[in-house]
């Protein structure tokens, strides 16, 4: 052992694991449970550890990081609870497919029986939001223990590993830490997949769409693609909710799957047959009357070049030596957008602001929700940059994925696209970013209401009243949003035009830590 250390604790034994697997960073919200793992952190070095002041924002930070690292940050929170109070962003995680191993502590296994206020099933709680769950036995197998979640984690398309620590497996003298286990490789494509698909291709030619998603929005991703649909007329598009996408100038202006239903099914009308490479049959995000479930045309044949598990980039590689031998893909996209306008805000004026101003590999958070919709193709032309969205719907992820993406790429400034309403679940994030000094720009769209729901009602085909629409509005008071970043450490100011939004994006850019926009948007 090392400084002279003979024995050691199973939670020590646990952190050097984790060490030795080549982890760097750990989200950390804890309670009395964890405080021997919160000690051991003392005493072994390399794990960056980032407080933060609510589960949610732990587990949505723990997202970003992954996004961004390639590789699993450590989530520790406090029994049952806090493992509840982090469901949501873990919900977020599991579907962008980020690799996160959440440590959650728990009552020493003999305190059980006795049922303290803080016992609860924390097994069942989590087995729905994970993909591998463990809970220590003893602190002599806690290390392994350990192992096993991060090679759970980095599995392909990477998962969610949960390894509940009984204070007692924690605080008991352990043997030592484990070795590292050998990390799965991606599954190969099959010779059939490929074959199908090169057929497919060959016969329905512009009739044909290849739905990206995961690993096959990569840049050599998104190139093999766009050699394909060069040489076969598909069409390109990536699917409507992606953990990240490289773009700007110099890559592909590759769009999305559109969240409004009508026109999705007019955007995949075209289409005869779908080639799925690391995506999902594309689907509507609620059931709306009288309208369909899937996006896809009705008949539309659907097939699997392949599965999130497998190597997508090979697979299109593959791909397109059997179509596109010899086709280059289409030029990327080099324009430069216009200088940033001036006069009233609007989605489409924020939009021209941002691909002015955004700086060369920036990390864009995209949790606008309502005002962001548009924000995507009118910002193909920007600097290159990185664009993060919300995969699993539950909104309150875009402060921590802001955090986590931060610490992940030191040096890249993150510009945070931020609804008020959804910021106020995870709000306690902006702490956080003073904290660590991370750099990032939040801006908040300060429309004072849940803007999408107000839409929801009408796709529905509900008839609001004055309660139904009071249920939806944030106002009364309104909120300040730069005294409630100033109260959380983080300097703000607010702007009401683009020209003042332009002003306050270039003083950010120019300085390190955070800073925080309100932006009042009609």
């Amino acid at each position: 052992m090392d400084g002279g250390i003979t024995t050691m604790t199973g939670a020590e034994a646990l952190v050097r694991t984790l060490v030795a697997c080549g982890m760097e960073a750990c989200f950390a919200n804890p309670g009395t449970s964890e405080m021997h793992f919160v000690s051991a952190l003392d005493r072994v070095g390399g794990l960056r550890c980032v407080l933060g002041l609510a589960e949610g924002v732990v587990s949505g930070a723990a997202d970003g990081y992954a996004r961004m690292a390639g590789k699993p940050a450590a989530i520790l929170l406090h029994c049952g609870p806090g493992l509840a109070n982090a469901l949501s962003n873990l919900h977020n995680a599991r579907r962008a497919r980020s690799p996160v191993v959440a440590i959650v502590g728990d009552h020493a296994t003999h305190h059980r029986a006795w049922d303290a206020p803080l016992t609860a099933d924390v097994e069942g709680t989590a087995r729905p939001y994970s993909d591998w769950v463990r809970t220590a036995q003893s602190a002599r197998t806690v290390a392994a223990d350990g192992a096993a979640a991060v090679q759970a984690a980095r599995t392909p398309p990477g998962q969610i590993a949960t390894l509940i620590l009984p204070a007692d497996t924690a605080w008991t003298e352990a043997p030592g830490p484990a070795e590292p286990l050998p990390i799965p490789s991606a599954l190969p494509p099959a010779p059939a997949q490929v074959e199908t698909a090169a057929r497919i291709l060959r016969r329905g030619g512009a009739e044909v769409l290849l739905l990206l998603g995961g690993a096959a929005l990569s840049e050599a991703g998104q190139r093999d693609a766009f050699r394909i649909a060069a040489a076969t007329g598909a069409g390109v598009l990536a699917q409507m909710s992606n953990a990240r996408i490289p773009r700007g100038r110099g890559r592909f202006p590759i769009e999305r799957v559109p969240y409004p239903v009508d026109l999705a099914l007019e955007r995949l009308s075209r289409f005869r047959a779908s080639i799925l490479v690391g995506a999902k049959h594309p689907v509507a995000f609620f059931a709306y009357p009288g309208k369909p479930s899937s996006l896809l045309p009705e008949g539309c044949a659907v097939h699997v070049l392949a599965r999130p598990d497998q190597d997508a980039v090979a697979a299109l590689a593959a791909l397109a030596d059997e179509v596109a031998t010899g086709v280059p893909p289409p030029a990327a996209n080099d324009g430069r957008p216009a200088d940033p306008p001036r006069g009233a805000v609007t989605s489409e004026g924020i939009a021209a602001v941002l691909a002015a101003l955004l700086p060369e590999g920036a990390i864009v958070v995209d949790e606008g929700v309502t005002t962001g919709r548009g924000f995507f193709p009118a910002t193909h032309a920007a600097a290159p940059h990185d664009w993060l969205q919300l995969t699993g719907g539950s909104i309150g992820e875009g402060i921590p994925l802001a955090l986590g993406a931060a610490i992940a790429c030191p040096g890249r400034r993150v510009v945070g696209l931020q609804a008020d309403g959804s910021a106020l679940y995870t709000v306690q994030g902006l702490w956080s970013l003073a904290r660590e000094r991370a750099d990032a720009t939040i801006i908040i769209f300060a429309n004072r209401r849940y803007a999408i729901l107000r839409h929801e009602l009408a796709n529905v085909g509900a008839n609001p009243g004055r309660t139904a629409l009071d249920l939806l509005d944030l106002g009364n008071p309104d909120l300040d949003w730069v005294r409630i970043a100033q109260g959380f450490g983080v300097e703000a100011a607010a702007a009401a035009d683009l020209a003042t939004l332009a002003d306050l994006l270039r003083a950010s850019f120019a300085r390190r830590g955070p800073f925080l926009i309100e932006l009042a948007v009609p």
